[in-house]
């Protein structure tokens, strides 16, 4: 498929800034694979027996899959979203058969050497199809079915994901209330769920009782105010029945549903329970290798912590640490400062689409990429339970860089051609 930007050109109407932020963070996360792991029995950065080179082929094969979206036409994405989304399911529901457990998830699928991850993938054809669904004609966000659809586009990925069980991966999908939000969906739900989850923290912090009690309580002072408005009435009597079942089903959740680690990442992070040796071990140690790091840091392969092996995970999930340990609070604020660029950019993209395909499309991948950096970045230094999600474009994974190298060049190629329209019908 080819159309009028291919004939112009292949790099006709790029936007080269988000082009640079994206090489900017590859290039930093590279480097920094290379400190975390560093062998110095393998002190080329290109050799492919370690991570760092397995990250530079990842690189080098994002690069070529980048260009290749460029190369297509902007109507093949919506031609093809519903195909691309039925693979990916297909492909989560076959590593629940075939998927090698790794660290208690089934999640990758081996293929020789290299480990594929779907859901990594899910995440991409998932905002696509709701893009598309979202975009159609007499769509509306605010109609109970157009939601219910749009709620079972996102939700099929996440109960599949959620048997492998990977809960990080899995809650990466709520982010996508954003795009909801900005079609139309009422604020009041962004409200409910701020509410529930306060109501969820509060149920583990203080005695059920109490909480039912003061929600009553709350609820009749409230409803003695409104109380001629008997519309008002209605939705507190129903808020306080819904509260008060939800706090009695927090402790079931808790008790029978999460795992006994998930338990315990939640205790250490509301400070319900102390275990610097255990489960608290790795949070503890990326806080003393970010912490150490100073203003201007100690220095590229200097980081002690780094090279001792003190922090797990130290080239996937807290690969921050490297980069607080070595680059100091100077580099960490660059690379937050990226990310804030590049999320500010993907906005600035959105608002001037005129297609509302590609305008839904971008705000799913502000989102998913928002979640993955406030998350990562916030369990590394203690601030939100340990989930395990990749740092977008500087954790090591070949699953994890193609599928977000995926995700930003499919906006950038809508973007070369933002003054046309793309009809999903």
């Amino acid at each position: 498929m080819r159309d009028s930007t291919i004939q112009r050109g292949l790099f006709y109407n790029v936007d080269w800034l988000t082009v640079l932020l994206y090489v900017a963070l590859c290039t930093i996360g590279w480097f920094n694979i290379h400190s975390a792991v560093y062998d110095p029995q393998h002190k080329y950065i290109v050799d492919f027996d370690t991570n760092y080179g397995k990250q530079f082929i990842y690189l080098m094969s994002s690069v070529v899959l980048a260009i290749f979206i460029l190369l297509l036409d902007n109507r093949f994405f919506v031609a093809f979203a519903s195909i691309f989304y039925v693979i990916t399911i297909i492909l989560l529901i076959a590593v629940l058969v075939v998927g090698r457990n790794v660290g208690g998830n089934q999640a990758w699928i081996p293929l020789g050497s290299f480990r594929l991850q779907p859901s990594e993938f899910a995440k991409v054809t998932t905002c696509i199809l709701l893009a598309r669904y979202l975009s159609g004609t007499n769509i509306r966000i605010t109609e109970w079915k157009s939601f219910f659809v749009a709620a079972g586009i996102i939700a099929l990925p996440m109960l599949l994901i959620m048997l492998q069980p990977d809960t990080g991966s899995t809650l990466v999908f709520c982010s996508l209330i954003f795009v909801l939000y900005r079609e139309g969906l009422s604020p009041y739900f962004l409200v409910v769920i701020a509410l529930l989850i306060t109501l969820f923290i509060l149920t583990l912090l203080f005695n059920q009782i109490y909480l039912v009690i003061m929600i009553i309580a709350l609820g009749a002072l409230l409803i003695w105010i409104f109380r001629r408005y008997r519309g008002v009435m209605l939705m507190l009597v129903i808020g306080i029945a819904i509260s008060i079942g939800f706090i009695f089903s927090v402790k079931y959740l808790y008790q029978n549903v999460l795992k006994p680690h998930q338990k315990e990442r939640i205790d250490i992070l509301l400070g319900l329970t102390t275990d610097l040796r255990k489960k608290g071990y790795n949070v503890n140690q990326s806080k003393i290798a970010i912490g150490s790091g100073k203003l201007w840091g100690k220095g590229y392969l200097q980081g002690t912590q780094t090279k001792y092996s003190f922090v797990p995970e130290q080239s996937t999930d807290f690969i921050f640490c490297t980069v607080g340990e070595e680059w100091g609070f100077a580099g960490s604020v660059v690379v937050i400062g990226l990310y804030l660029f590049l999320l500010l950019r993907i906005i600035v993209i959105a608002e001037r689409q005129r297609s509302p395909f590609s305008r839904i499309y971008a705000y799913g991948v502000a989102s998913v990429i928002f979640f993955h950096v406030i998350i990562n970045i916030g369990m590394t230094i203690g601030l939100v339970p340990v989930i395990g999600i990749p740092l977008p474009y500087i954790s090591y994974g070949g699953s994890s860089l193609w599928s977000f190298t995926i995700l930003l060049f499919v906006l950038i190629k809508l973007d070369s051609n933002r003054m046309g329209t793309i009809s999903p019908n």
